[in-house]
């Protein structure tokens, strides 16, 4: 069945900077201890983004785009001078929704007024705090480099320069936490009256050091005890359970990551930078993935011709189409995720194919009372939230 696509996808920006002070134990996104040569390495890798940008721009013309978000890595270790060039060279090539949001991802131990006054100067209007936990201990136990002293320190830093919508992420089920120990993060957090909470459990991932070496942690009772109590509390506290591990004050949920759960279009900027653009022209639904490493990264770049005009540019990194049946897993991947379901609409905006064809899928979620179906809208109940895995692994099929 041919891809269909009725009117244009959101667009977002992803950008990636891969540097960090030093790699948490637990960590396995795309991160590099930095070295004594950072300053001369980020002019190199801010050229090199912008070279990446000035390439695909034949494949996003005339898209505005509704928000970025710079992660990594830790993206707060940046000068100011660099993120504000880099600000600027994005203005000149993109078009900017008139209410664009900007978020970037900060270590409470990387940044002070004058650092956070310059964000928000060049362009940032959104922050993203990696807290972790207000827990000295644990903070220790998970290789963190600030303490909770330099959390709330970061987070009044921040206020005093006028951000007024940023999100803290909390993580439960640590090393040899009690249950009144991740309710007391929470609290912490709740008087801290952030916009929005990331709050999820710590998992181990293969290729880390705590995968390796697993620390002690709560077990499977005590770590869904914790989750469900928390929940509870910040829903008591007004914050609206959105999505898994995603709460906000009304009206105060991330762009970015709405973007990413709807499947809408993302241009994914730097190394080990992931990005979906949509073709509508030739119905075709294209991924990129650049280069993990650093180093590898900007040896690309620098290979890379200045006159690549391939639609996709193939000379950067992997790409490859979506097809039909992975266009429909990554769909419901995302979309199960939203607690309030979404309108069955968005499958065919989003993927440019007919909702028949899941027809039976959805009959089954319903046999099964792990959704409901009410005005073309999904939403699962409590029972498929437990068995979320289950439900998503129907559409595999």
């Amino acid at each position: 069945m041919k891809m269909l696509f009725t009117q244009p996808l959101p667009l977002s920006l992803y950008i990636h900077y891969p540097w960090c002070v030093q790699k948490c134990p637990y960590c396995d996104f795309n991160s590099h201890q930095a070295k004594n040569d950072l300053v001369s390495q980020e002019q190199l890798y801010l050229q090199a983004l912008v070279k990446q940008l000035e390439l695909t721009l034949p494949m996003i013309w005339g898209r505005p785009i509704s928000s970025i978000f710079f992660g990594g890595g830790t993206p707060s270790l940046m000068s100011v001078e660099g993120f504000d060039w880099l600000m600027s060279q994005l203005r000149a090539l993109l078009g900017f929704s008139p209410d664009i949001e900007v978020t970037l991802e900060a270590n409470p131990g990387t940044v002070d007024v004058a650092k956070f006054a310059g964000f928000r100067q060049a362009g940032v209007n959104r922050l993203s705090l990696g807290v972790q936990s207000f827990n000295d201990t644990h903070l220790k136990a998970l290789g963190r480099i600030h303490d909770s002293q330099q959390a709330w320190l970061a987070i009044e830093a921040a206020k005093s320069v006028g951000f007024s919508n940023f999100n803290l992420d909390l993580m439960f089920a640590l090393p040899a936490q009690t249950l009144e120990q991740a309710m007391a993060d929470v609290e912490q957090a709740i008087q801290l009256a952030p916009t929005h909470l990331s709050h999820y459990q710590l998992t181990l991932e293969p290729n880390t050091p705590f995968y390796r070496q697993p620390p002690v942690l709560p077990d499977e009772d005590l770590a869904w005890e914790m989750q469900l109590a928390c929940q509870a509390r910040l829903k008591q506290a007004g914050y609206q359970h959105y999505e898994v591990s995603a709460f906000s004050q009304p009206g105060r949920e991330c762009v970015h990551n709405l973007n990413y759960w709807q499947f809408g279009d993302y241009l994914g900027l730097g190394a080990g930078a992931h990005g979906k653009l949509t073709l509508p022209q030739t119905a075709e639904i294209w991924r990129s993935q650049m280069p993990a490493s650093p180093g590898a990264y900007l040896e690309m770049m620098q290979r890379v011709p200045q006159s690549e005009l391939n639609i996709p540019p193939r000379a950067m990194g992997r790409w490859s189409t979506v097809d039909n049946q992975d266009a429909i897993f990554e769909f419901m991947l995302n979309a199960l995720r939203l607690q309030q379901g979404f309108d069955l609409s968005l499958l065919s905006e989003r993927t440019g194919l007919d909702v028949q064809i899941i027809e039976s899928k959805l009959a089954q979620i319903e046999l099964e009372n792990w959704g409901q179906l009410s005005n073309n809208r999904l939403q699962l109940t409590e029972k498929g939230q437990n068995y979320l895995n289950t439900v998503i692994e129907l559409f595999l099929q």
